[in-house]
């Protein structure tokens, strides 16, 4: 034992003191959301109220947990960030895609909302933050709502093929940030390239569908959709297809010939959700033809 308390120190260093983990007051969260042919993807920290003031002056006058007009992460800990995989519109305003710091200017009336280049800071750079670093901002207006929500959540809701609404919520106040792609653009390349390549039934089908769903083009889908036909054959889906885009030019009679043909393929194959999708087409159809009129 003559060098014991010469050992002692150098294994107690070696048992890493300070290092153990522990919960977070403010949890990390992550958002992956597909939005059309791009993806939106949020990193950020969740606090909660725990009963403070959050937004603008406390009762006795003095600065709450967010004063108005100080610049915020937008969430706890570091800055939060956004990810886009697409060129996207911001409330109308264009933003290249790459991934940014997500700020926040809150006021009364309205607030800033700010597109930061700079990601490297630690929650909201406070003396570091460059106002030249930001790559987009704009101004929105916060909603005042009934219910509370106790811990931030930012969320991404109304989705459709071309965007989708950011919503920032924490106590009673929400903030929406509109979000767009031009998705329409990205599929049209994605097409041109298919067709230049080797295109085949369900190249021909796919875009047919695609044009179908999105009410454009329905000459140029009516031509993919009988090509497809011609190279693939008969399917239930192909003749689905076929009887909506010639609905949408208003050629109903083929169009309820199409569809029976479609009944006839799906009913072989078990498919009774297309022979139902197809049965309340015709009787919506054959009223809108002109000798029912």
């Amino acid at each position: 034992m003559k060098y014991g308390w010469f050992i002692l120190p150098f294994l107690l260093g070696n048992l890493s003191w300070g290092q153990m983990n522990h919960p977070k007051a403010s949890p990390l969260a992550k958002i992956e959301q597909e939005v059309g042919l791009s993806k939106i993807t949020i990193e950020y920290s969740r606090p909660s109220a725990r009963g403070r003031t959050l937004f603008g002056n406390q009762p006795n006058g003095e600065p709450g947990l967010v004063p108005n007009g100080r610049i915020w992460r937008v969430g706890a800990n570091e800055s939060t960030k956004i990810t886009f995989t697409s060129d996207v519109s911001i409330n109308g305003q264009e933003l290249k895609k790459g991934t940014y710091a997500l700020y926040a200017f809150p006021e009364i009336e309205k607030w800033q909302i700010v597109f930061h280049k700079n990601t490297t800071h630690w929650g909201d750079g406070r003396a570091k933050y460059n106002e030249e670093e930001d790559a987009l901002r704009i101004n929105v207006v916060p909603v005042h709502k009934q219910d509370f929500q106790e811990t931030f959540l930012i969320s991404l809701d109304d989705i459709d093929h071309n965007g989708a609404s950011m919503h920032l919520n924490w106590g009673t106040i929400q903030v929406a940030i509109p979000i767009a792609f031009d998705t329409k653009s990205i599929m049209q390349e994605q097409i041109d390239k298919n067709l230049s390549a080797a295109p085949n039934a369900q190249t021909y089908y796919e875009i047919a569908r695609y044009y179908q769903e999105q009410g454009i083009k329905s000459k140029a889908a009516l031509g993919f959709v009988n090509k497809a036909i011609e190279m693939g054959g008969d399917t239930y889906y192909f003749h689905r297809v076929r009887s909506l885009v010639l609905a949408d030019l208003k050629s109903y009679d083929a169009a309820i010939k199409a569809s029976k043909i479609s009944i006839r393929l799906a009913n072989k194959e078990g498919k009774d959700e297309f022979v139902r999708l197809n049965k309340n087409d015709i009787s919506r159809w054959e009223a809108l033809q002109p000798t029912n009129k």
